[in-house]
């Protein structure tokens, strides 16, 4: 699978002065050339002026950089074309590709060759897919500690501390005679195998946090009927959301949106007001509200 040249559009698929298509797999430099009027037999890193042509016919005028080696982002040859960034002109340069011989990469496929190729590990691939998704400013740092390694490094340290301890177990229970090995009791165990714990109980604490900080904060308005939670929901939101009158009960679903609170994203959910009701539907949405709660 890995021999396969794959192709897709890098950038955002909307009208803008330059889009990327990327290019990448065993011989992709050879294939763009076949196209390209512009000579890319150059050093990697560097960048190469020409057209885009089929057969006669000049397709658009771009710059292409191209990457050779193990040390690109997916671990072997890549090819990023800078074609016009219309949406349609950027289309027929990726048909073309398509046309030649690549073919679509799947979501994700760069970094999975990279993750493949030994570019970057399983945490690292993860980050960046948290950094493109990024919608706050605290969200995206965590994300580019783990694309530089942080977590690889902490769990690899971590690793290093579990496997000193239960080498120093095995050791006593597989050779008791030796008398130049030192004795293991418990008070000589205890100690690091606590930190242990307590380093691994503040990693779980701090992913808890990343997960509230990338994903936001579930936000539940509850309280009775007609006491303003949906005009509290619409305020916040700066929008009609909600229906809003003075009739009792008017809200019998779940009405979400979301706001930003400095770093922290809160999910708000207005829901049904909490009261005992004969109405089947409404019954309906204060349970909701409960569950929610």
């Amino acid at each position: 699978m890995n021999d396969d040249i794959i192709c897709a559009i890098a950038t955002s698929r909307l009208e803008a002065a330059i889009s990327i298509i990327r290019i990448s797999g065993k011989g992709c430099i050879d294939f763009v050339q076949s196209f390209f009027t512009g000579n890319l037999n150059k050093k990697s890193q560097t960048i190469s002026y020409g057209y885009i042509v089929d057969g006669e016919e000049k397709v658009d005028e771009v710059l292409i950089s191209i990457y050779r080696g193990k040390h690109t982002f997916t671990g072997e040859e890549m090819v990023e074309i800078n074609c016009h960034g219309g949406v349609f002109i950027t289309n027929k340069v990726l048909s073309l590709c398509l046309k030649k011989g690549a073919r679509m990469a799947e979501h994700g496929e760069f970094s999975k060759r990279a993750f493949l190729n030994g570019r970057i590990d399983l945490s690292q691939a993860e980050a960046i897919s948290d950094l493109i998704t990024a919608n706050n400013d605290q969200a995206a740092k965590l994300a580019l500690k783990g694309i530089q390694g942080n977590i690889t490094n902490f769990i690899k340290d971590l690793k290093e501390d579990l496997i000193k301890i239960i080498t120093q177990i095995e050791v006593n229970i597989d050779y008791p005679e030796y008398e130049d090995i030192e004795e293991l009791t418990a008070e000589k165990l205890l100690p690091g195998s606590v930190s242990l714990r307590k380093k691994m109980d503040d990693i779980l604490d701090r992913s808890k946090n990343m997960h509230l900080i990338k994903d936001g904060i579930s936000t539940v308005i509850v309280g009775k009927p007609n006491v303003g939670k949906s005009s509290l929901l619409n305020a916040l939101l700066e929008e009609d959301k909600a229906i809003v009158t003075d009739i009792a009960g008017t809200t019998r679903d779940v009405v979400e949106g979301s706001i930003r609170l400095n770093d922290i994203v809160l999910n708000m959910i207005d829901t049904a007001g909490i009261r005992e009701t004969e109405d089947k539907i409404e019954h309906m949405g204060v349970k909701k509200s409960l569950s929610l709660i």
